[in-house]
């Protein structure tokens, strides 16, 4: 796939940044149902986020929201059933890794935080009428740029092919809507390097 500027040869503090907050933890038989829950969580973000525009017209800035809006909400309702079906014994919350757990063990898992949470779904403003379409596209963006963090970790770590091909789909779907979003923001007169961070994540 072409890049549309050379990738970093050392990742940026955003990025760095991004990764810390979005740590699923090591690879083990809990893997899955940690990638889960924390992409669960992130997608709701993405679908509160969409939400505040999904009436502007110009430059195709609501249908994208629509688009993002139905795709992932598909995709939340397929980790739903998968999380069933893979971890009848998981508690009901979402959960995520205790530090120096058993990665292997329900007994290694947490109540995924209100703050954890809040860190997965990257909402931490509200737009007003006039900045919300900046606010969705920038948002939208390094949203996107977090999910290819985590869809990276979980190629590097999980041996599952249903998860695996969902993460090969959101590399390739998202990389995509960055594309789209980048080309709206230029068209709105806006072209900052940090659009470009997550270039080296555009493919596995």
């Amino acid at each position: 796939m072409h890049h549309s500027s050379p990738i970093p040869a050392v990742p940026s503090k955003e990025n760095v940044h991004a990764a810390h907050q979005h740590d699923i933890g090591p690879a083990g038989e809990t893997y899955d149902l940690r990638y889960i829950d924390a992409m669960v969580k992130h997608h709701e973000g993405a679908l509160l986020m969409s939400e505040f525009v999904f009436d502007i017209g110009s430059p195709g800035v609501g249908a994208l929201a629509n688009e993002i809006w139905d795709d992932q909400a598909n995709e939340i309702k397929a980790m739903g059933q998968w999380r069933k079906a893979w971890y009848p014994e998981a508690p009901i919350y979402p959960v995520a890794y205790l530090p120096g757990g058993d990665p292997n063990s329900m007994n290694g898992l947490t109540r995924m935080s209100a703050k954890q949470i809040a860190a997965m779904q990257m909402i931490d403003s509200t737009p007003t009428k006039k900045t919300r379409v900046t606010w969705f596209l920038e948002g939208m963006l390094h949203h996107h740029g977090a999910a290819l963090m985590m869809a990276h970790d979980a190629l590097k770590k999980s041996t599952n092919p249903t998860i695996l091909g969902l993460s090969r789909n959101i590399v390739v779907a998202q990389s995509g809507e960055i594309f789209q979003i980048r080309r709206m923001l230029q068209f709105d007169g806006l072209n900052k390097p940090e659009y470009h961070n997550y270039d080296s994540l555009f493919a596995w």
